[in-house]
């Protein structure tokens, strides 16, 4: 009697951890308070540290889901794909694996979709796909998103993460920053509006191009934002820079940033700030 009791006991454990048991359960180490949590926990908190509130990196379908309505996302233009247009040495082979590592044929995954019944088009960049760096694809990807929204009388909502813009591609990547820019400047001046989430990190060109363009400017905690690496600053200034040097609260002091939101609470943030800017930019 005592065995089949034990053994329902055991049962009714296992669906009530969705099928696993807390002994075999994934494991998650934090970074900054080292608590150990079971990663499903932590996964339902956004990916965010239940102890010190550290915001674990996420990939693009991932951000899309904890922020998108289910099943309102409409990918656009999906098939756009990197060629290796100098033939640089390897790139060809460091794109595939970055494809089968994070999934993506991108850096960036481009759509509209409502965030509570609140439509927009929205471009989230994926820092497992070669740290989202920025090459021709990625631009030309953001540049027909705003495009669309611009014809479509849509907000946008962008979601950077980025180690700036790829060697591999030289100065074509780099004029990606004059094309997005540009395509910012066309949907702004029609009255569209646009809002950034800066996440960790957002480096380089991107920083320097369409990141800091936005009308609305978010960050998540402690989120690394700049343009050149902090060592390079210390070596051409000669002065030492504070320890929080480019962290989104030292960028927000300097007033780059409008407000620090942690991601349990991003979805409701941008919800308020897509319906209070409805009739200035649908015009009704």
């Amino acid at each position: 009697m005592n065995n089949i009791v034990g053994m329902f006991r055991k049962s009714r454990n296992v669906l009530e951890s969705g099928g696993i048991t807390p002994e075999v359960a994934e494991k998650i180490r934090c970074p900054i308070c080292k608590t150990i949590d079971i990663k499903r926990a932590v996964a339902k908190n956004k990916m965010v540290c239940p102890s010190c509130g550290y915001h674990y990196r996420i990939n693009a379908r991932t951000r899309i889901k904890s922020v998108c309505d289910k099943g309102s996302f409409v990918e656009l233009d999906m098939k756009l794909q990197t060629e290796n247009p100098l033939q640089f040495p390897g790139y060809a082979n460091k794109i595939e694996s970055a494809r089968l590592a994070c999934g993506q044929p991108e850096g960036v995954v481009c759509g509209t979709a409502t965030i509570r019944q609140q439509p927009c088009a929205i471009f989230v960049m994926d820092p497992q796909f070669m740290m989202g760096s920025m090459g021709s694809v990625v631009g030309e990807k953001i540049t027909r998103l705003f495009e669309y929204a611009d014809k479509q009388n849509l907000p946008v909502v962008g979601f950077t993460a980025s180690g700036g813009a790829r060697m591999q591609e030289g100065i074509l990547s780099l004029m990606q920053m004059a094309k997005t820019s540009g395509a910012v400047q066309l949907h702004g001046a029609n009255g569209g509006l646009y809002i950034t989430v800066l996440t960790d990190p957002t480096t380089g060109g991107v920083t320097a191009s369409f990141a800091m363009l936005g009308d609305i400017i978010l960050s998540e905690p402690n989120a690394l934002i700049g343009f050149a690496g902090r060592r390079v600053i210390e070596q051409t200034t000669k002065k030492k820079l504070p320890d929080n040097f480019q962290r989104a609260e030292f960028v927000q002091d300097c007033g780059f940033v409008d407000a620090i939101v942690p991601r349990t609470e991003l979805r409701t943030v941008l919800e308020r700030l897509l319906r209070q800017h409805r009739k200035e930019v649908s015009g009704v």
